[in-house]
């Protein structure tokens, strides 16, 4: 399975919708949260790296879902916030395309 920008934005929409009565739903306000629970989860990961260890990351099944999962949510709330300033799956795929090619260039 290979999910397109748009794709997951679009499960993250639905998903938000569901629990906007919760979550407080995708809007410019919510945003600055969002990207920090994305950092939160982005330490998890860490977390699970220093607990254990990079290797185990590549060859414990366990230590490598663990991982995974943690970096799942950080994509998430990365995604969530990219819905809640309103950018578009075009949008961020045109900067990112246009950052990938600058750094490959770069040295």
């Amino acid at each position: 399975m290979d999910l397109k920008i748009s794709e997951m934005m679009e499960m993250q929409r639905l998903l938000q919708e569901k629990y906007k009565d919760k979550w407080g739903g995708l809007s410019p306000e919510i945003g600055r949260n969002q990207l920090l629970w994305a950092l939160i989860e982005a330490g998890e990961a860490a977390d699970v790296i220093k607990k254990k260890g990079d290797k185990a990351i590549v060859s414990d099944p366990q230590a490598r879902a663990d991982f995974i999962e943690e970096i799942a949510d950080t994509v998430m709330y990365l995604i969530d916030v990219l819905g809640c300033y309103s950018i578009t799956p075009e949008e961020f795929c045109s900067v990112y395309q246009k950052k990938a090619d600058r750094n490959l260039n770069r040295w």
